[in-house]
């Protein structure tokens, strides 16, 4: 039997019936030749019941192994020449696969590919059209909550979401795959980057719909999200961010903690949220401090993986800066998502 063109990997932590809607909405792909590897992260094996549909594989994980590691343990079982990740939160159209993989194939310098996200509250709007970044390495969906409509064409992308993307297999080996540390939140913007140093380029696949329940499982503002997506980014930093914006990326982040404070007090955006739900002021504050030691405790292992990236350049640190100009995002519109 020959080997499927792509590899679906799906981690889910909660399978039950968001998982079961995400694998019947894979079963109805026009593009047939895929296999289904679903990452059971509970350590309970409550991903099991669905061993017995056709074409899925259930690889069951001891304990949460995060999303890149979920990643990486799936593409480590396959050959395919395409991986893509897929939240067990969100749904593909039945063409979903297909859009992706003859964009991907139409060009040999694209390496990664974003899908049309919807947001399943309002499926005429948008999740995000890929990610854009901020100067202290912290990324955000490109045209949430904006009309699908506005983004109806294909065009080049930053960076794919991991909630929905196609990765040339070629592309993750070269690169080295997604990195385990990062366990959850920001591994997508990690791989995206140091995919673009190595040269290869990102493209956003508006026919690849696909409706996802934004930030079901760890919530739209949540302690635990702050501390994963703030030492993430620094990780980012650290890792693929040229030397002459290291200093400057702490005043951008006292610039976005500015907007933060703002949202926390009056009640909006993403901090207004974190209150709305009860979350203390000093509880993100506590999650931040958290995520900084962290990430410097870190900064020895950070460092030699830097080395490897350094090793792949392809672009030069005007270009890689030119990049970061075109898709930046602003503090404001950070806080407000």
């Amino acid at each position: 039997m020959r080997d499927p063109l792509v590899t679906v990997v799906v981690p889910t932590l909660r399978a039950g019936e968001t998982l079961r809607r995400c694998l019947t909405a894979l079963e109805a792909q026009s593009f047939e030749e895929f296999e289904t590897i679903v990452v059971d992260n509970s350590g309970t094996g409550m991903a099991a019941e669905f061993g017995h549909i056709p074409g899925v594989r259930i690889l069951a994980s001891p304990g949460n192994a995060g999303f890149a590691g979920a990643i990486n343990r799936a593409a480590s079982c396959s050959q395919a020449q395409f991986i893509a990740t897929l939240n067990d939160d969100a749904r593909p159209s039945p063409h979903w696969l297909a859009r992706l993989v003859a964009a991907c194939r139409g060009r040999n310098d694209v390496g990664m590919c974003a899908s049309q996200i919807r947001l399943s509250s309002s499926a005429s709007r948008l999740d995000s059209a890929g990610l854009n970044i901020y100067l202290d390495g912290t990324t955000k969906q490109r045209g949430h909550d904006r009309p699908a409509a506005e983004f109806a064409r294909d065009a080049e992308a930053l960076l794919p979401s991991g909630c929905a993307a196609l990765y040339r297999r070629d592309m993750l080996d070269q690169i080295g795959g997604f990195d385990d540390d990062y366990f959850l939140y920001g591994e997508d913007a990690d791989v995206g980057l140091r995919a673009r140093w190595a040269g290869w380029k990102c493209l956003y696949v508006a026919g690849a719909v696909v409706e996802h329940d934004y930030s079901a499982t760890s919530g739209r503002a949540s302690a635990l999200k702050t501390y994963y997506v703030e030492r993430n980014r620094i990780y980012t930093v650290v890792k693929s961010f040229p030397l002459f914006l290291w200093p400057v990326a702490p005043w951008y982040s006292l610039w976005r903690y500015a907007h933060h404070l703002w949202s926390l007090l009056t009640r909006r955006g993403l901090a207004g949220d974190f209150r709305g739900d009860g979350g203390r002021w000093w509880q993100l504050g506590w999650m931040v401090a958290s995520a900084h030691a962290a990430a410097l405790r870190a900064v020895p292992r950070l460092l030699r993986k830097r080395r490897l990236v350094g090793r792949m350049k392809q672009i030069s640190n005007r270009e890689f800066l030119h990049l970061l100009r075109k898709y930046y995002i602003a503090a404001r519109d950070i806080a407000a998502q």
